[in-house]
């Protein structure tokens, strides 16, 4: 079983920095892509940035040049770094582990529970 804690949500001013961090424990083999997404009352769950195996990156456009993705491979940690937030930041964001896992070598997404942040204006 693995388990996803999220940590470093809270609140921050427009314009001010907030990383969060999502690490993975458990019986995992092995970690593919990581991923953050955010969700706000009335909107669908969405993308905001993804992280494979090998580094690559994809951002949503709306972070796109503020926020930055990046993984700790050694400690299955994934970091969520936000500049020049925006009150439109505001939302819900859960990490999400894609892991081959378990004594069978099972691959499965693997979702946090969420971490709240809002962002003042």
């Amino acid at each position: 079983q693995v388990q996803v804690v999220e940590s470093g949500g809270g609140l921050v001013q427009a314009g001010g920095s907030l990383r969060l961090s999502c690490a993975a424990s458990g019986s995992i083999f092995a970690i593919n892509a990581m991923g953050w997404y955010r969700q706000t009352p009335g909107k669908e769950r969405e993308l905001v940035a993804v992280i494979t195996s090998g580094g690559s990156t994809t951002y949503a456009d709306s972070v796109q040049g503020r926020f930055t993705i990046s993984r700790d491979n050694a400690k299955n940690t994934l970091y969520l770094q936000m500049i020049s937030a925006k009150p439109e930041d505001t939302a819900v964001y859960y990490c999400k582990v894609n892991a081959v896992t378990g004594r069978r070598r099972d691959n499965w997404d693997y979702w946090g529970q969420g971490a709240q942040v809002t962002v003042s204006s």
